[in-house]
């Protein structure tokens, strides 16, 4: 019964996408200077504003890439996609070959051109599915080749994966690691011969030695100085999100390997699982015990329960898990939608919306998760 129920909402989830996410940030989600737009306000207005995120522009060539992949207004989505690298092919990066941080609006130079990870993994991620969804662009493909080098060059750690920006920062962090791990899946599917993959696995290899290596095998979020546990705070602390995030790489990985996925993908589910509300919904920051620290509710944290719910319910069949998706499903579609094709962001612990724009970047996380959902249940 769940399953059928999963599979109806998948059909919901592509008839929200074509009819209403891709038209309202087609229409309005594009700005001057061939560059995607930060926000759209409330009333699902184009938001003024002064500058703009490198990850913006490689985020929202993400999901033209994926309504390309769909069949939604092909010669628009690839114009967008088209936009989308012209941008990260050019004002984006330094002239070193790294990329930087935000962009100004009114002549798209670099703003503030720090090379971070987070935003490059992006970048590396937006190329990889753009090459994809145009059925093999190889421009792109050396774009994110480079780029990697210039990393290579200059961010790769000694300790262990790569510095999370220039100049780096007093702390190491797992997310800016996690995205890269999601490039380098992404990568390997548009160029398999490539050693993506094992980049990859050299990030797993982070994720199994030092990641997950606190208290209660759960993911952390901040370490020391040579991948080494933190102390205060950032020792307890973990987000029920970024654990839901990791199952579905897990997965993903082991469908593109051939490689069993690793125990630690059902100590982060059920750990995760437990800190869900009586109506399945996601918060922001909870202590490795599971007491809430931050109840707030923002949009990503359910895009990933959902996201790990299908990896499992596709690992296992089980119809508990297709119900845990279904109410999943529900929460973003009742809570976080809008029938235009935008969202609210953000809730605070009581339920009341605090955000006042809708953040463009926002759409990478709800498009992946309903994409995801399509594919597993064949719709």
């Amino acid at each position: 019964m769940s399953k059928s129920a999963l599979k109806r909402r998948a059909q919901e989830a592509r008839h929200w996408l074509m009819d209403a996410c891709f038209p309202l940030w087609s229409e309005r989600g594009i700005g001057a200077n061939g560059l995607f737009l930060e926000s759209l306000g409330m009333d699902h207005q184009p938001a003024p504003a002064d500058t703009v995120r490198v990850r913006v522009q490689a985020r929202q060539t993400y999901v033209f890439s994926e309504a390309l992949r769909m069949g939604w207004k092909p010669d628009t989505a690839t114009q967008h996609i088209a936009m989308g690298l012209a941008a990260m092919t050019g004002p984006c990066r330094r002239p070193d070959g790294l990329v930087g941080r935000v962009l100004d609006t009114s002549d798209a130079r670099l703003r503030d051109d720090k090379p971070d990870l987070y935003d490059t993994a992006f970048v590396l991620y937006a190329l990889a599915e753009a090459s994809r969804a145009l059925g093999g662009d190889e421009d792109a493909r050396a774009t994110a080749n480079s780029i990697l080098d210039a990393v290579d060059r200059d961010m790769r750690n000694p300790e262990g994966g790569y510095l999370e920006s220039l100049p780096p920062g007093p702390q190491r962090h797992q997310n800016p690691h996690m995205h890269l791990f999601e490039a380098c899946l992404a990568l390997h599917q548009a160029d398999p011969s490539a050693g993506h993959l094992a980049r990859g696995e050299a990030i797993l290899d982070l994720f199994s030695t030092y990641f997950t290596a606190g208290a209660g095998g759960v993911l952390g979020e901040h370490f020391e100085r040579g991948w080494g546990q933190p102390g205060g705070r950032d020792a307890d602390i973990v987000e029920p999100g970024h654990q839901f995030e990791w199952v579905w790489l897990l997965h993903a990985y082991g469908r593109l390997s051939g490689a069993s996925v690793l125990p630690a993908a059902q100590t982060l589910y059920s750990f995760a699982c437990s800190t869900l509300d009586a109506g399945g919904r996601a918060v922001q920051e909870v202590s490795r015990s599971g007491m809430v620290e931050d109840g707030s509710r923002r949009t990503w944290p359910q895009t990933e329960a959902l996201k790990a719910h299908l990896a499992r319910f596709e690992a296992t069949g089980d119809e508990k898990i297709a119900a845990a998706a279904c109410r999943s499903f529900d929460v973003l579609m009742d809570e976080y939608l809008t029938p235009e094709g935008g969202w609210i962001d953000c809730y605070d612990a009581e339920g009341k919306p605090t955000a006042h724009l809708m953040p463009a970047s926002t759409g990478y996380h709800v498009v992946l998760a309903f994409a995801d959902l399509m594919r597993v249940m064949g719709a």
